[in-house]
């Protein structure tokens, strides 16, 4: 690991980045990610990161939310294609759900991605229970900030399986 990806780490575990990142970070992200027609997503330079498209769930409008996720492949060992991806609903370590959560909930199957300029359309699964666990495990090795997160509010944080839909329509 490098000392920058060290330093990240470090910083936004705080609650003085959980104030202040969620502010910031989603623009930046939706502007550049504009700007090279879905080549560049800013924050993909620490973690890899999406850019997820879901109807509101009162509003019915596109919403459009850069998030980090955590790819799952074709085999256990990192090989193969891209299969899903993991969401996690940190919030930041916030205390509210974010609202691309309440979003996924409303309309799980009219959901799309952007990963690596590519549109995606994928099904969304709430993760609970023995399975939320093993995730939530593999989240903390990925990215041990969220453990802070969780710690700093009531709620449990969620967790969504992206799975690629064969059919754009459906």
């Amino acid at each position: 690991m490098t000392p920058g990806v060290r330093l990240v780490r470090k910083v936004s575990a705080t609650r003085t980045f959980a104030r202040i990142a969620p502010h910031v970070v989603p623009a930046m992200d939706r502007t550049v990610h504009r700007l090279t027609r879905g080549r560049v997503l800013l924050s993909a330079q620490m973690l890899p990161g999406l850019v997820l498209t879901v109807p509101g769930a009162r509003s019915g409008r596109p919403r459009v939310t850069p998030l980090a996720c955590m790819p799952e492949y074709g085999n256990k060992h990192g090989g193969g294609a891209e299969t899903s991806w993991i969401l996690i609903g940190s919030n930041f370590g916030r205390p509210g759900h974010p609202a691309w959560t309440a979003n996924l909930l409303a309309g799980p199957d009219k959901a799309v991605v952007n990963r690596r300029g590519r549109d995606v359309p994928v099904r969304a699964v709430l993760l609970e229970g023995a399975e939320r666990e093993a995730v939530w495990r593999r989240a903390l090795e990925f990215w041990p900030p969220y453990a802070a997160y969780q710690a700093r509010v009531d709620r449990e944080i969620r967790l969504f399986r992206l799975e690629r839909r064969d059919d754009p329509a459906s």
